[in-house]
């Protein structure tokens, strides 16, 4: 079973991309188009990462992060935001943020981040996830 990821973006065009890259590189996503629904979604679907944008109508990404935080398993999380504020940043940090992504970004970082924040996260799949080998390479000296 593909790893879950739930995006919570409000930009329908944003959500569309990256839904789109994240899919073609072997994951099952998930959209909220903000952060009420994406609450709803964290508890019932259990996603193995959450994707949240900082600034959203409703309910944007930092008390999506208070409320994760109160969870017994949280999934990790990795913001993203047009946002250049350091002090947003380190708040991010402070409740838990494995990344912080800075709009725009090429989809390699995110994909980037991605792998690196679901590393450690027990699949089904095994250890590697969707974009691992699964087994390692040789080397012509073994």
């Amino acid at each position: 079973m593909p790893r879950r990821i739930l995006l919570i973006e409000d930009d329908r065009e944003i959500s569309s991309t990256l839904s789109s890259v994240l899919d073609g590189a072997g994951y099952h996503v998930l959209t909220a188009s903000n952060g009420i629904d994406g609450q709803r979604l964290i508890e019932a679907e259990q996603p193995d990462l959450v994707i949240t944008d900082m600034m959203m109508p409703r309910l944007g990404g930092f008390p999506v992060l208070e409320f994760m935080k109160g969870l017994a398993n949280p999934p990790k999380v990795i913001m993203i935001t047009a946002n250049e504020g350091g002090r947003h940043k380190a708040y991010a940090e402070m409740l838990g943020v494995v990344d912080y992504l800075r709009k725009p970004f090429a989809m390699d970082v995110l994909l980037d981040a991605v792998r690196r924040a679901l590393e450690d996260v027990p699949d089904s799949d095994g250890p590697g996830g969707p974009l691992r080998r699964s087994r390692p390479i040789k080397r012509r000296d073994e």
